[in-house]
């Protein structure tokens, strides 16, 4: 049984509940988040949760689908317009519900699933597990760009420390990726969860340290905040420079958004 699919279908109505009073103007709106629009954004996380659980069932179709959307953006040079193909412009309100169909539907189909089950990605295959948690991640993640549009303060739970796990497990990945000499040492993480609670890793690292909330931690591990606009405390080189670039997503090598330009 896989909770983190139960995680990844609350943080999605969380998000439905946010968007369900929009009108069809408002889907239209941009976002701080590459100019993307509402509409953008909903299309990215609905195609992409549909060719994740694609892998659950089908790989042959998952590559066929991923090949196709991979042939549109390389011709178009935009994912933005692949995906808007792919979904044959599905928009709005009409998209709002098809997204919010199907995640309800995949989150059960992924928490019978077995945890160890490896599935085919864009990159390397990952667990079942691994594998809902970066639909959770993706999911929390762009929320973020309409949340900042609408002026809202997102109620956090503690479902996010997925979230914050993807993050430390991504130490070495985010040097790696920017072709960077991997520390030998991980950082001392001690966060302050939604509840309450402590959640802590590498105490015995007393020279490098990141402390504070942990929804700023995973803001920052995400690249929805610059490091500059969040609360924690970083002491130390390692950490310091960790939290200058990190991230915890798969893709090419991303800078954060500059201090000051993502915000409500």
């Amino acid at each position: 049984m896989l909770k983190e699919a139960y995680d990844f279908r609350d943080v999605s109505e969380a998000l439905y509940e946010l968007i369900a009073p929009l009108g069809e103007d408002d889907y239209t709106r941009t976002t701080l988040f590459r100019d993307w629009t509402v509409n953008d954004v909903m299309q990215h996380l609905h195609f992409f949760n549909y060719v994740a659980d694609l892998t659950l069932s089908d790989e042959e179709e998952f590559k066929r689908v991923y090949g196709k959307l991979k042939g549109i953006q390389e011709k178009s040079g935009s994912l933005v317009v692949a995906t808007d193909e792919m979904l044959e412009g599905l928009k709005g309100i009409k998209l709002r519900d098809a997204w919010r169909e199907y995640y309800m539907a995949m989150a059960d189909r992924f928490y019978e699933a077995d945890p160890k089950q490896r599935l085919q990605w864009v990159g390397p295959s990952m667990s079942a597990r691994s594998s809902i948690s970066a639909r959770l991640m993706e999911t929390w993640s762009h929320a973020q760009e309409i949340y900042d549009l609408l002026g809202v303060e997102r109620v956090e739970r503690d479902n996010i420390k997925s979230i914050a796990v993807m993050g430390m497990n991504t130490f070495g990945w985010t040097f790696k990726n920017r072709e960077e000499p991997i520390p030998e040492t991980i950082p001392h993480v001690r966060l302050m969860a939604p509840s309450g609670d402590i959640w802590e890793w590498n105490a015995e690292n007393s020279e490098d340290i990141i402390e504070g909330d942990a929804a700023d931690f995973c803001q920052v591990v995400t690249q929805t905040r610059n490091i500059a606009d969040t609360n924690l405390r970083v002491e130390g080189d390692i950490a310091t420079r960790w939290m200058s670039v990190a991230q915890c997503f798969a893709g090419p090598a991303r800078n954060p958004p500059a201090p000051g330009t993502r915000h409500a």
